[in-house]
C-alpha cells in the first residue's frame, strides 16, 4: 500500500460539533419566540435538515430553499406561522444567529491535528456547504490556517458523495487519491464517496450508529492515529 501523504476531513459532525450547536441554537431561537422544544420537535428539526439538505446536495433545490423547506416542516409543530419566502428567510436568520453563538470544535480535534502535523501529513477539509459559512465556522473555533485548503460543495458546484468532489480536493492538495485518507461521520456520503474516488476512508462514528461491519471505524479522533498505525502494520 502506498504511503499516506494527506488526511482530508469532513467538517460538520467531524471537526465541528454541528449537532450540539444546532440543538442549542434551536432551543434558544424557539425560546425567543415564546416556545419550547420537546423531543418531537428536535427529531423533526434534524429529520428536516437531513431530508432537505440532501435535496440541495443532489441539485433538486437551491441552498436558501432547502432552509425554507425545513421551516415549513417544523414551524407548524411549534404553533408558529409559516410566512412567505421573505418571512421564512428572516426566521432562519434568527435561528442562524443563535446557532452561531454555540459554535465549537470537538474536544478531540486539537490533539489529533497536532499529531498529524508532527508527522508531516498534508491536511484539508472537504465539506458539503457554502464557503462563507464553512470558513466562518473554522475561524470561530480557532482552526483557520491549520487545516490546509477548505474545499466546499458550494464552491465546486458538486457535492459529496460525488467522486468528483473528492478528486478535486486531492488535486488541490497535489496528492494522488490513493495516498489520501478521508475522515467523516456520514458513512454513505463520506466513506463510500471517498472510496469511490480511490481514496482511503475512515468512518468517524461518534454516536455508534454506523454499519457494524465497517472495519475502518473509530469512535473519536483520539483513535485516528492509532488506527493509521494499525493499518500500516
Amino acid at each position: 500500500m502506498a504511503a499516506l501523504q494527506a488526511v482530508v476531513f469532513d467538517l460538520d459532525g467531524t471537526l465541528f460539533d454541528h449537532p450540539a450547536a444546532a440543538l442549542a441554537g434551536l432551543r434558544e431561537w424557539v425560546a425567543g419566540r415564546g416556545g419550547t422544544v420537546g423531543p418531537e420537535v428536535e427529531r423533526a428539526w434534524f429529520a428536516a435538515e437531513e431530508r432537505h439538505f440532501a435535496a440541495w446536495r443532489e441539485g433538486r433545490c437551491g441552498f436558501q430553499e432547502q432552509r425554507r423547506r425545513r421551516l415549513r416542516d417544523v414551524l407548524p409543530l411549534l404553533g408558529l406561522p409559516v410566512g412567505d419566502d421573505a418571512a421564512l428567510d428572516a426566521d432562519y436568520e434568527g435561528f442562524l444567529r443563535a446557532y452561531e453563538r454555540e459554535w465549537h470544535a470537538y474536544d478531540d480535534v486539537e490533539a489529533c491535528l497536532a499529531v498529524l502535523a508532527e508527522r508531516g501529513l498534508r491536511l484539508a477539509v472537504l465539506t458539503n456547504g457554502m464557503p462563507e459559512q464553512q470558513n466562518a465556522k473554522i475561524a470561530a473555533v480557532g482552526l483557520a490556517g491549520r487545516l490546509g485548503p477548505v474545499v466546499t460543495a458550494g464552491e465546486l458546484g458538486v457535492a459529496k458523495p460525488d467522486p468528483r468532489a473528492f478528486a478535486a480536493t486531492c488535486e488541490r492538495l497535489g496528492v494522488a487519491p490513493g495516498r489520501a485518507l478521508y475522515v467523516g461521520d456520514d458513512h454513505a456520503v463520506d466513506v463510500l464517496g471517498a472510496r469511490a474516488a480511490g481514496m482511503r476512508a475512515v468512518h468517524l462514528d461518534r454516536r455508534g450508529l454506523g454499519p457494524a461491519d465497517e472495519a475502518d471505524r473509530i469512535e473519536g479522533l483520539a483513535r485516528l492515529v492509532d488506527h493509521l498505525a494499525d493499518a500500516a502494520a
